[in-house]
């Protein structure tokens, strides 16, 4: 019995019906509060702009404390090496950096190919610059090195600038690398100081702007760019330098028309390294949860394969290696002029997943900077680096330095083993690491599904990356991309709102079969914004919607009131000419004296002609006046005393929900609607405008006599409440305007 006792209220709710639940529910959140307009909420919350602060101040104050402070924002080693827990953090790091070495040992041999450069400049460009991140950057996580799409962006530069071939003749091998290092050394010092100078006056909010189908389709597009480039070292092809548009098609077709000239040695040792290192990824991917940490397979076909080609002597088959040893800083030669147009593609970081926090976007400049002094090439964070460092217990930037410290071992005593590593082990973990990026085609599928906006977003920027090349097309995604902004702002979704049954919530009654009309009263949203660009089409939409032509209406009633203005004045001096004809007796005589001067009788008939006028003029003056009076009359000029049909509502409420910002165009398409509706006998009022957007209303002096802030109200609820409370003579049945 206590049980059943117990479950006795829950058996009845449960026996209700859904329509006493739905009683019950509105009976413990009904809630009873006075109407608000603009006015009154401003008086009951107080509302009023915060006092000024002058930052300027503050900013040229100077003390010990303030440049300590300084001193800690740019150098933030200082801050937290201090307070760095050795025993809980330091094995994880130590881990988590191996790990991050060995990885980043291949691949910066390999990338150091995308950039056109010898592989050992990929190991340089593997550890000054991380070792600079290491003093300056503030993510604890990241792994700053080489990356594939920056590379292929570098390589890009270092192949227009120092090409291949000149004249359809090979040139110096040796000259060629030395030239393209100083470019890439050039260019990594411009991006460094491109970063810092953006970082310093946070200019990396512009990445905002690039929208994550834009960054994907980019990606693999520049994934597509980067498995071409590397046919040539598979196939063991030399093949000529294209630049410019349609340089990968070109590519493509010059790799299949040298195809039967490839080395047999070369696609084998490729075919190899390649199905090595997918075996070992699965297996990665299989025992995930039982392995600490992933199976160095990059490092481990490196190892072997430098020592099958150590072994058999095959380093004069294979295009291999290059100088080892640390380098000294270079003094590097102006080619600004050449370079500055290519620069700031090349220093897009967003590309790459990162939050570009000033802080974030100085340290990598500081390391592309000080990174190009020791003849590295531009770098950025890596993905797959980033997330192995995560993954396998890093805990903070320390992991990044000693990744770098290993990379150091490795170029002082270890780098001339590199000279007999096969170029060809190289393109193919090159291509074996684009595995995830390639499987971005996939996204085509899924944006259609979700959006396909989008998808066009994903297909234009790859397209233009493809055909255009990756500087070219990153432009032409960018300006796609704001157009589309554009279009979408200029076609928002337009809606008449309804009351949802017995609440104060309203909808679309295209949407909520439930939401229904207020009588009289018509409530009008957008979706969007209201600006220079799609005012018109908002004030277009809202007469559309409403039912009602507007326009056509207007011009009716403003040819009905000149036409009985006209038929006034007409009757009004009828009246006059026979008023006249009535005062003038029949044969009436003029007699002169004879005495009288010439000059009275001239000033006689001259002060008798003004007189005359005078009163003509004041007749026909009252006549227009007595015209326009009866125009203006309430009887006279309604709509309906003029046979005009009225609309079916006496109050338009607009919601303004979706307003982030007043543009002088909106102040204006807003007041004419007031103009418009009122002219066709419809109050407007406005609704749900948030604080800054009523201030700007204010700025730009919309209020005045006739538009005051109390056709602004707090919710749509309101404004109806309102509007139901002061209503205007509204039809019996609705009437529908249509133009003739």
């Amino acid at each position: 019995m206590g049980l059943a006792d117990a479950s006795g209220p829950r058996d009845t709710q449960a026996l209700l019906s859904a329509t006493q639940a739905m009683d019950l529910r509105r009976r413990d959140y009904h809630m009873e509060r006075p109407l608000l307009n603009q006015e009154h909420l401003e008086e009951l919350g107080r509302w009023g702009s915060a006092p000024r602060t002058h930052q300027w101040r503050t900013w040229l104050q100077c003390s010990r404390a303030r440049a300590y402070a300084l001193l800690l924002q740019h150098l933030p080693v200082l801050v937290w090496l201090p307070r760095y827990p050795v025993r809980d953090w330091l094995l994880g790091d130590l881990l988590s950096g191996l790990s991050v070495a060995i990885m980043q040992l291949p691949q910066g041999l390999a990338y150091a190919l995308l950039a056109g450069l010898p592989p050992v400049f990929g190991l340089y460009s593997s550890f000054y610059p991380v070792f600079i991140y290491f003093l300056f950057g503030t993510s604890r996580h990241i792994s700053v090195g080489t990356f594939a799409v920056m590379s292929v962006m570098v390589g890009s530069v270092t192949e227009s600038l120092a090409p291949q071939a000149l004249n359809d003749s090979m040139i110096n091998e040796t000259a060629r690398d030395a030239a393209r290092v100083q470019v890439a050394s050039t260019l990594s010092v411009l991006v460094g100081l491109f970063q810092v100078g953006l970082g310093l006056i946070h200019f990396g909010f512009v990445v905002t702007y690039l929208s994550e189908p834009l960054v994907r389709g980019y990606t693999t597009a520049a994934a597509v760019q980067v498995f071409v480039s590397q046919l040539k070292y598979v196939f063991g092809l030399h093949l000529s330098s294209h630049s410019g548009p349609l340089s990968l098609i070109y590519t493509v077709l010059e790799v299949c028309w040298k195809l039967p000239q490839s080395k047999v040695g070369t696609v084998v040792t490729a075919a190899v390294a390649g199905v090595v290192l997918v075996v070992v990824k699965l297996l990665n991917d299989k025992l995930q949860q039982q392995l600490p940490m992933p199976i160095p397979g990059e490092l481990l076909t490196l190892i072997g394969a430098t020592g099958i080609s150590y072994g058999m002597g095959l380093k004069h088959r294979f295009e291999a290696g290059a100088p080892s040893g640390p380098q000294h800083p270079a003094v590097l030669k102006a080619r600004g002029q050449r370079l500055h147009h290519r620069c700031g593609w090349v220093c897009h970081c967003h590309l790459t997943g990162e939050d570009l926090r000033p802080e974030e976007l100085v340290a990598l400049g500081l390391s592309n900077l000080i990174g190009g002094i020791f003849q590295c090439f531009p770098v950025s964070c890596s993905m797959s680096r980033s997330l192995v460092q995560e993954s396998t217990g890093g805990n903070s930037q320390v992991a990044g330095a000693i990744s770098s410290l290993f990379i150091l071992l490795i170029i002082v005593k270890l780098g001339e083993l590199f000279h007999d590593l096969p170029k060809a082990v190289l393109a193919a973990i090159i291509i074996v690491n684009l595995k995830g990026m390639l499987r971005q085609l996939s996204d085509m599928r899924s944006l259609w599904k979700a959006n396909r906006a989008d998808l066009l977003i994903w297909l234009v920027t790859f397209t233009a990356t493809i055909l255009l090349n990756l500087d070219l097309g990153l432009v032409v995604a960018v300006i796609f991309s704001l157009l589309l902004v554009v279009v979408r702002t200029q076609m928002p979704h337009y809606s008449v709102l309804g009351q949802v049954p017995d609440t104060d919530i309203y909808r679309d009654v295209a949407e909520y079969s439930e939401a229904k009309e207020v009588r009289g009263v018509k409530v009008f949203r957008s979706s969007a914004t209201v600006y220079f660009a799609n005012a018109e089409f908002y004030s277009d939409a809202l007469k559309q919607r409403c039912g009602v032509d507007v326009d056509f209406l207007i011009s009716q009633k403003k040819k009905l009131l000149k036409k009985q203005e006209q038929l006034k004045l007409k009757q009004l001096q009828k009246e006059e000419k026979l008023r006249k004809q009535a005062a003038s007796p029949k044969g009436a005589s003029v007699s002169i004296n004879v005495n009288t001067s010439l000059e009275d009788m001239r000033s006689n008939n001259v002060e008798d002609c003004k007189m005359m006028q005078v009163s003509s003029g004041d007749k026909m003056e009252d006549a227009t006046a007595n015209g326009q009076e009866d125009s203006k009359a309430p009887d006279g000029s309604t709509l309906k005393a003029l046979g005009l049909p009225q609309p079916d509502f006496h109050s338009l409420i607009l919601d303004l929900g979706a307003l982030s910002f007043v543009d002088t165009v909106c102040l204006k398409s807003l007041k004419n609607i007031f103009h418009d509706f009122r002219e066709i006998e419809v109050e407007v009022y406005m609704a749900a405008c948030h604080s800054p957007v009523v201030s700007q209303l204010e700025a730009g002096h919309f209020f005045d006599a006739s538009i005051t802030k109390k056709h602004l109200f707090a919710s749509v609820h309101d404004a109806v409440t309102f509007a139901l409370q002061h209503p205007r003579p509204v039809p019996d049945s609705p009437v529908s305007v249509t133009r003739l």
